[in-house]
């Protein structure tokens, strides 16, 4: 069976907490979900998109057998709430951040209102989601350069077994909705500069590399993560005796040469 069901990220962090543990004890509720079945996550506003594909690994939990996940709950008045009935376990299968899963785009092709409650999936409905699960329709938002190796995936339907956090289209996503889209060495607005087309568009930049991030590392889009522009990304790239520069050591080129 093919579920879609709703998620206030204003109450919960679902970025972070699929990230760390890759699943989610969710509330169960009175809905006969059985282990095996798909359920898509619609994140409500300001959000109104899909972003998460998962599926149940497990039903009929108590509270006894599931993860403690306080330090996700934006409320905890709802935390407490929470910590009754009976959960389901989502394990992580995809995520993406894709224009064509838009509240509109979802109501023009089979969706009959805004979730609320869970919903099983129609045929057609379900065929549009399965066709657009892919990344192709980033909105602006660039990824760090990355090496030859990783290239591959740039661009591809990613699952969770290749997806790295820091590769993730939701990642960008959320540090954009977190900072914006002003460069924050050079504080340039790309629309302002080039209109129309500039925006909404804008480079990420890891403040740690990938290449030093081990595989239990936790990424925070709050901390790890800042946007920037193309210019000032490829000179955070640039290396000065064999060391890339930090935020702070461009900041202080640019102003040096700028009251030169």
């Amino acid at each position: 069976m093919n579920w879609l069901m709703s998620a206030n990220s204003q109450m919960y962090d679902h970025v972070s907490s699929f990230e760390h543990y890759g699943f989610i004890d969710w509330k169960q509720g009175n809905n006969k979900f059985q282990v095996g079945d798909n359920i898509y996550i619609y994140c409500t506003a300001p959000i109104k998109k899909i972003r998460y594909k998962c599926v149940v690994k497990g039903v009929n939990l108590d509270v006894t057998e599931i993860r403690d996940d306080k330090e996700y709950w934006v409320d905890l008045i709802e935390y407490q709430k929470s910590l009754s009935g009976k959960f389901m376990r989502l394990d992580l299968i995809e995520q993406i951040d894709n224009d064509k899963f838009s509240l509109t785009n979802l109501l023009n092709n089979g969706l009959n209102a805004a979730p609320q409650s869970p919903l099983k999936l129609t045929e057609n409905l379900l065929n549009y989601i399965e066709t657009n699960f892919n990344d192709y329709n980033q909105n602006g938002i660039f990824p760090e350069m990355i090496s030859d190796e990783l290239a591959v995936y740039e661009g591809l339907k990613k699952s969770i077994s290749v997806n790295k956090f820091e590769r993730s289209s939701i990642a960008r996503a959320k540090c954009i909705e977190y900072n914006g889209t002003i460069c924050k060495v050079c504080n340039i607005d790309l629309s302002k500069f080039y209109g129309e087309i500039g925006i909404g568009f804008i480079h990420i930049h890891h403040l740690i590399p990938i290449s030093k991030i081990g595989k239990e590392y936790k990424i925070d889009f709050k901390k790890d993560l800042i946007p920037v522009c193309p210019n000032c990304h490829a000179m955070l790239h640039k290396k000065i005796d064999g060391k890339e520069l930090s935020i702070e050591e461009l900041k202080e080129l640019i102003s040096k040469h700028a009251n030169n």
